[in-house]
């Protein structure tokens, strides 16, 4: 593999802006991208593959550099020679020495923190709650994230979109126990695919994908999505129900909501409504009025590191600490919307027991009213993100 001088640059830039700005790197990406249209799809792909993996890796990169906080430059080189890729003979590689780089790569031998470039304290929070199970779930929170799309229903079958994906080259598999899921062979740009556009799939991470099932929902319920936000597990629901019943989501932010509105068109999901949560009045008129309840809270965000790797560069304790807060307040105040005999279902996309069973078990003691039915798990290791959720039913 060869290093192109303009693809390094490009790198390099994006990773002084999620470094130094503190910017998110998918948002940077896209960006960066939009910035040089001639690019080809293998360029893009480079693009956003290296500078992801740069930033996954950013501590152990920086450990076996030697790097300050801004030599982006040894970051990439250190890329290079973890890949086996030839430096070129540029003037930002002159100094390198990957004699230093093999050194210090043996030196921090078995420090899990540096191997596996994670802050010190989200390990020892990892293992706190996590015990042996968290050194199999840090290294699968490294790997890439796949590209899985959700095939939608309302227009479209799974068998039938894998047969018009392949006819235009784009490769897919097919997921045991996700009817709907298909996972992308080669990484690509499928929003641009006619497909897309047309509203015949939804790219959605197969964990994701079985939080909507997991509702037991019927067509003509009334369903609430009370942290809808752009509503990927809203339009799930859509489908599920055929269209029938009515899905309200309910979200703090209104754009959003007006970004779910744009998506139920193109997927034409016709019984969703949005309604923007502007205080406690706005729950209060839905009080025992919906046969499911999703609550789909803010968390660490911990399970979804392998597709958000800049995330855990950001992340704080002190967060986490108040993110759990506000779930715990969102269990009590969404809560009342159930009807009698209703499911209410809470997920997370946390691995942390604290932001999830526990969470589950404080609720109980707090609203008696509720009995727990089912839980379900599922973790980085397994092949996707991580998600928890559990399913209550109001007595």
């Amino acid at each position: 593999m060869k290093l192109y001088r303009n693809l390094a640059e490009a790198v390099v830039q994006s990773l002084q802006l999620i470094v130094e700005e503190n910017k998110y790197a998918d948002k940077v990406i896209e960006k960066v991208l939009k910035s040089n249209p001639k690019w080809g799809a293998r360029d893009r792909r480079f693009i956003a593959e290296t500078t992801y993996d740069i930033v996954r890796w950013y501590r152990l990169f920086k450990r076996i550099g030697s790097a300050q906080h801004l030599e982006y430059w040894k970051f990439l080189a250190v890329w290079c020679w973890v890949n086996s890729i030839p430096l070129p003979n540029w003037s930002e590689f002159e100094e390198i020495n990957v004699d230093a780089f093999e050194k210090a790569q043996h030196e921090i031998k078995g420090i899990r923190k540096l191997e596996q470039s994670i802050p010190d304290w989200l390990d020892e929070l990892g293992e706190k709650e996590l015990g042996d199970r968290w050194e199999k779930e840090l290294a699968a929170l490294n790997e890439e994230a796949s590209v899985v799309l959700r095939a939608n229903t309302l227009k479209i079958s799974q068998r039938d979109l894998q047969k018009i994906l392949l006819d235009d080259g784009i490769e897919t598999l097919t997921l045991d126990g996700l009817s709907d899921a298909l996972i992308l062979e080669t990484r690509q740009n499928v929003f641009i695919h006619p497909s897309f556009k047309e509203g015949l799939f939804e790219v959605q991470d197969a964990a994701s994908q079985l939080i909507a099932p997991f509702m037991q929902v019927q067509p003509g319920m009334r369903v609430i999505d009370a942290c809808a936000g752009a509503g990927g597990k809203t339009l799930h629901l859509s489908a599920l129900m055929q269209n029938k019943g009515k899905v309200i989501a309910l979200d703090t932010e209104t754009w959003k909501l007006d970004e779910l509105k744009k998506r139920a068109r193109r997927a034409g999901a016709m019984n969703i409504e949005t309604r923007q949560v502007e205080s406690s009045k706005s729950i209060k008129r839905l009080a025992q009025s919906a046969d499911r309840v999703l609550l789909d809270v803010p968390c660490s965000g911990l399970g979804v590191l392998k597709r958000n790797p800049d995330a855990k560069w950001k992340l704080t304790l002190e967060f986490i600490e108040k993110v759990k807060e506000l779930q715990a307040k969102i269990l009590d105040d969404y809560s009342v919307m159930v009807k009698p005999g209703g499911f209410l279902i809470y997920s997370t996309c946390s691995l942390l027991a604290s932001e999830n069973e526990e969470q589950i078990k404080k609720f109980q003691k707090r609203q008696s009213g509720f009995k727990f039915i089912e839980e379900n798990r599922i973790w980085p290791s397994e092949g996707f993100d991580g998600f928890y959720m559990a399913r209550l039913q109001k007595l």
